[in-house]
């Protein structure tokens, strides 16, 4: 299963990369399209630091951040074996879009955002959107689903 949830976020990363370059083909010289009138646009952003643009110009902190983080998700899959589709859709996301962002930094210095939803101010991209989406059913399955938190609780009522 493991292996298959790298394939998965390897397409997820090549998604990922193929929109990024249609957009600076297309976007960047425009700058901004509305997709939607005061709901949806597509904005040509060269983020250098984390979400809302936090700590500009840290690439190669984020760079080393990032693929420690994607090694410890692949050495937890390969080590533990956990078992579930779910968990193994979770890392797949977060390894995906960690990997097109983590491209990004290193070839380009910065991160290219063009999704902009009028009430979520920050520009972002579809990597972004599979980190928060894997990281929101991570947290889903370790709080609901998971036998880690179960484990502690039977422990206490003994």
């Amino acid at each position: 299963m493991a292996f298959v949830a790298l394939i998965l976020a390897a397409v997820l990363a090549m998604i990922d990369q193929i929109i990024k370059y249609f957009v600076t083909i297309y976007l960047q010289p425009i700058g901004t399209v509305s997709v939607i009138d005061n709901l949806f646009k597509l904005t040509y952003v060269e983020n250098r630091g984390v979400a809302f643009g936090m700590f500009s110009d840290m690439r190669w902190i984020f760079v080393a951040f990032t693929l420690i983080l994607i090694i410890a998700i692949i050495i937890i899959m390969f080590a533990k074996q956990p078992k579930g589709t779910f968990l193994y859709i979770c890392f797949a996301l977060i390894i995906g879009g960690g990997i097109g962002n983590l491209i990004d930094r290193i070839f380009y210095g910065y991160v290219i955002d063009y999704l902009s939803i009028s009430f979520f101010p920050p520009v972002c991209n579809f990597a972004d959107y599979c980190i928060t989406a894997g990281t929101v059913m991570l947290v889903i399955y370790v709080l609901f689903f998971s036998e880690l938190l179960n484990s502690n609780s039977k422990k206490v009522k003994k």
